[in-house]
Formats: C-alpha cells, sequence, structure tokens
C-alpha cells in the first residue's frame, strides 16, 4: 500500500479547506468526550494528548482532566515548585492554556505564565526547568506545554513535563491516563477549578521571560561567534509557530546575518503549503509543506525551518535543497562530537529504531557507544540529563545535544539549535551541510530511505503493534537473509510497538503512529533505489497481512 499523494501537495489551501476558528473555539467548550469511545478517552502518545474537538478527541474536558491529573501527579511526588506554562500558535493553545491555568490556579500551584503572553517553544519550557532546578533537591519545576506540535491547524495538545525537563516518561503516563479518564468517565467530578479572571489574580500566578532567558544562554551550546564572524548568510522561515519572535531577538542579540522570512502568525495557517495528503502540517522535513522557504533558498548560505512549538527542525540549502531528516541527523552527529572537545569520552550517540543505519557507522568511525531506542524522545531523557548521551536525535527531525562544555541544555527536543547548528557548520568547516552530507555519504555509503504513510483506523493500528518475529512467514529480505528481527529496541530492551528487519544491505520498520490515526513503514537500503523499493514492497505486504481484518468463522 503506497503513500497516497494529494493533488494538493505542495500547494497553497483553497480558502475552502481552511479550518473555521470560530466553529472550532466553540467545538472545544461545547464538546463533551464519551470516555466509553477509545478515540474520544485521554491517551498520551510519543509526547502527550493530541486531537480536535470536531471528532471529541481534544476539548475543555480533556485539558481540564490532565491538568487535574498533573496536580495530583505533583502532590503524590513531592513536586511543589514553579510550573512553567508554554503555549504555541494553534487556534486551540489560547483556549486550553485558560482552561489549564483554572484548575492551577486552585490548585495553589505557581505557574510561570510569559511575559507579554508571548508564545512559547518546547524548548524554552525544557530550558527554563532545567535552569531553575539546577543545584536543587527540593522546590522543583516542572512545566506544561500547550501544543499539538507540527498536526493541523483545528488540532490541540497538551504536553507535562516532570522536573528532568523532558517528555514525561512511561511511569507518568502508565499512571495518568487512568486518573485523566477517570475523571472524564465521572463527568470532571473532583476537578478543582477556578474562574480564568481570578486564576489571572492570584498570587501564585506570575510572569517569566522566556525568550530573553533562553536566548542569552545559546551561545553556549551553539558557536555563534563562529557564524558571526564569518558572515554566514542564514535565513529562517518560523512556519507561523512559537518562536516566531525569537529569531529576530537571536539575530540582535548575536549581530548575525538572520533574515526571518515571515512572523506572520495566523491560526488558520494559510500561509502554508498543504502536505503530502492535502492537510495543513507545519512540518519542516516535508518537501510539501517547505515550499516558502524552498522558493528562496538561493538567497542563503543555509536556511531552516521549525514546525509550531520549534521543537523539530528543517535545514535548506541553496544546492541540495532540504535536507532528509536523516542526512541532517548524521551529519550533526559527526560534527558535533568531533568539535566538542569538552564532551565526555562516555558520551553517547543516541538514536531511534527508524532512524538511518548510517548514524550507526557515523558512531563506528568515531569510537562513540550507540544507543538505539523505540520513538519517542522520552528515551533520550535521562542520557541527556547525565551527559551520557552527547546527541539524541529523531527520524522525525527532532533533536537536542549537550551545551559545549558537555553538561545538559534541555532535555525534550529543540528545533533551534540544530537550526543554529546548521550555520556554524557552514562557519567553521566552509562547507554547508548539504556537502557535508555528501562526503560523509561517499565515505561510509549512501543509504536509500523512504516512508509510507497511510491511513489506519484503531483496531488496524493495534493489530500493526502486535508484530511478531513469527509474523513474517519469511527468511529473506530483498534477496537477502535476514540477520535480525527487532520488537525490541538495543539500547534499552524496550519494546517497539511494530517490528524492525534488517538484513545485511538493508532493513524495513513498521509501527503505528502514536498521535495520528496513520501507519508508518520505514525502509533504508546501502545498494540502490531498486532494492529500496523490493524492500517496500516486501514491508507492505507483511503490514498488509498484519492490519487485515480477521477472518470472521464460517465467512
Amino acid at each position: 500500500m503506497a503513500t497516497q499523494i494529494s493533488p494538493l501537495a505542495g500547494k497553497p489551501v483553497p480558502p475552502a479547506l481552511l479550518v473555521d476558528v470560530g466553529k472550532l473555539v466553540t467545538a472545544y467548550y461545547t464538546g463533551v468526550p464519551d470516555p466509553s469511545q477509545p478515540a474520544q478517552r485521554v491517551t498520551f502518545g510519543t509526547s502527550g494528548h493530541r486531537g480536535s474537538p470536531f471528532e471529541l478527541s481534544f476539548n475543555e474536558h480533556h485539558v481540564l482532566a490532565i491538568v487535574e491529573t498533573v496536580c495530583r501527579y505533583r502532590e503524590r511526588s513531592g513536586i511543589d515548585g514553579p510550573l512553567f506554562l508554554g503555549v504555541d500558535t494553534h487556534a486551540l493553545s489560547q483556549p486550553a492554556a485558560a482552561s489549564a491555568l483554572e484548575v492551577l490556579a486552585a490548585h495553589g500551584v505557581d505557574v510561570m505564565l510569559a511575559e507579554g503572553d508571548e508564545y512559547t517553544p518546547t524548548p524554552a519550557v525544557s530550558h527554563a526547568i532545567l535552569c531553575y532546578n539546577r543545584g536543587r533537591t527540593s522546590g522543583l519545576a516542572d512545566g506544561i506545554v500547550i501544543t499539538p506540535s507540527h498536526n493541523p491547524p483545528d488540532n490541540g495538545g497538551i504536553k507535562y513535563n516532570p522536573p528532568n525537563g523532558g517528555p514525561a516518561g512511561v511511569e507518568v503516563s502508565s499512571w495518568g491516563e487512568p486518573v485523566a479518564n477517570g475523571l472524564l468517565e465521572q463527568a470532571l467530578s473532583g476537578v478543582k477549578r477556578m474562574a480564568h479572571a481570578e486564576a489571572l489574580r492570584a498570587p501564585t500566578t506570575h510572569r517569566h521571560d522566556y525568550i530573553g532567558a533562553y536566548v542569552a544562554d545559546l551561545g553556549n551550546v551553539v558557536d555563534l561567534a563562529a557564524i558571526r564572524d564569518a558572515k554566514v548568510r542564514m535565513g529562517v522561515d518560523p512556519l507561523g509557530g512559537a518562536g516566531v519572535h525569537y529569531w529576530a531577538r537571536i539575530a540582535e542579540d548575536y549581530r548575525l546575518d538572520l533574515t526571518v522570512v515571515s512572523e506572520q502568525v495566523d491560526e488558520t495557517f494559510r500561509f502554508m503549503t498543504a502536505d503530502w495528503d492535502g492537510k495543513i502540517r507545519m512540518d519542516p522535513s516535508s518537501p510539501y509543506a517547505m515550499q516558502r522557504l524552498l522558493a528562496i533558498k538561493d538567497r542563503f548560505d543555509v536556511a531552516f525551518a521549525c514546525d509550531t512549538d520549534h521543537d523539530r527542525h528543517g535545514i535548506v540549502t541553496a544546492a541540495g535543497g532540504l535536507l532528509a531528516p536523516n542526512a541532517y541527523l548524521a551529519t550533526a552527529i559527526d560534527y558535533l562530537f568531533g568539535h566538542r572537545p569538552q564532551w565526555a569520552a562516555r558520551a553517547a550517540v543516541g538514536k531511534t529504531i527508524v532512524s538511518t543505519s548510517l548514524i550507526d557507522r557515523v558512531a563506528q568511525r568515531l569510537g562513540r557507544r550507540l544507543y538505539e531506542v523505540p520513538v519517542g524522545f522520552k528515551w533520550f531523557v535521562d542520557g541527556l540529563f547525565d551527559g551520557s548521551l552527547g546527541f539524541g536525535g529523531e527520524e522525525s527531525a527532532g533533536a537536542s545535544f549537550l551545551r559545549s562544555d558537555g553538561s545538559v541544555w534541555t532535555t525534550d527536543k529543540d528545533g533551534i539549535v540544530p537550526a543554529l547548528l546548521a550555520g556554524e557548520i557552514t562557519a567553521r568547516t566552509g562547507r554547508d551541510p548539504g556537502r557535508a552530507y555528501d562526503e560523509l555519504a561517499a565515505a561510509l555509503g549512501r543509504p536509500f530511505s523512504d516512508r509510507v504513510d497511510a491511513a489506519a483506523s484503531a483496531e488496524q493500528k493495534q493489530r500493526l503493534a502486535a508484530l511478531s518475529p513469527d509474523s513474517l512467514g519469511a527468511r529473506e529480505l530483498a534477496g537477502e537473509p535476514i540477520e535480525q528481527v527487532l520488537v525490541k529496541a538495543p539500547g534499552n530492551g524496550a519494546a517497539i510497538g511494530g517490528i524492525k528487519v534488517i538484513a545485511a544491505n538493508g532493513w524495513f520498520a513498521a509501527r503505528p503512529s502514536g498521535t495520528e490515526d496513520i501507519y508508518k513503514i520505514y525502509a533504508e537500503s546501502f545498494a540502490s533505489a531498486e532494492h529500496l523499493q523490493r524492500l517496500l514492497t516486501e514491508a507492505q505486504a507483511v503490514v498488509d497481512r498484519a492490519i487485515a481484518a480477521p477472518a470472521r468463522p464460517g465467512g
């Protein structure tokens, strides 16, 4: 089953298809989810709960239940420091933040709102938590980010970051999901709440300069002086996201030649070109969504974009266009471990199970340990926090890495620093990341990779997640003996929620999305484009068998 590319992909979206913000916000406040329906329950995917009021999968009931659950988790865990609250530019984010504050204030939680109600990127919240907690053993801070990440404009989302600054781990979500759903089942009985106007005036509601604190510290993780001195011409498209006002401040404070393509914020995101399926999706790794920046790439030495909460990056070069996420991850790792002499020798390379195997080859050449984990940035949090991981990266263009001195920067994905790192690579090596990748691939092998996305129901996703080695019914993959079949990640032994099949010159992995009604098949070949297509064909046959409805008795 191949990905079906919409005729609208890469084109401006017709006005008739833009979200009606008034109807959307009304649905947020008036919808009542039915917790007996799985799609309407609270579900923490790879990074929080997401959904749309139009489908009763995200509305005020969900937010109130989740934030009440966070307050109870804080109480049972002894977390009594401030809570940093971040908000992105989706239409539902301001209403959801208001709902969240009403519960937090009622519980007496000290809440840190952004000065001037500025939008707040995910990495700025992680950075704030870690900076506040540095050196403390009590009174620790945590945070909430109101964002559905790069998802379409009719989506809302909320995620919790505990005192380690990263996405909540399994130990938090496994406790919190049943509590939140229990509150939905009880029609929110037991949720403490106060009026929003009262919550804003509460003595526990404070203001925090997220943008000032984050920008002032950036020089400790990326060599911005080298970028300035080399006069690297950079361009950035914030894609109407939460970092929209950060970039001009970065350019001004560090005297960089950095052009902000647009500071437009529009809750319909009408300025975007449609993604592969005809939907608006602020995905900086998608060539369909990145048409605005690609059209002007020749104006810059290197350019980049970030998604709506600025925890994903996309790198564009004049000659190479948009770099594939895997290509840039491998390039960034190769560069960083060769230009960060203060990083500990034990600092490993972190990658997800579906990231390119070129990273494996880079790590081997560097003499660094490889730490391969399931999809989800939460698996990198502890390693980034204690410095045992120098870099953690996901195939979906999410990454973070240590400060230059080897200490923690953020433990959540940070789209801003990998973007600026592209400028550092250009400044300090004299070649942009696209050229650097070509040299890397020439030395270690050039992978051919692709990913198939297709619609899938909840039942189909469950069947896919339950795949086992015995489900294959094959001993060969694209003409080569199968060497490994993984259902657990080699780095930490955690279940990958799908399957990965490996042969000498290629592999495929299949897994359901944790946040969208789609499934994903990843494949990579170090042989040829034709070999890749054969891998995909065989992988798709496995997935087709896996998600097919079981035969009815007697049917």
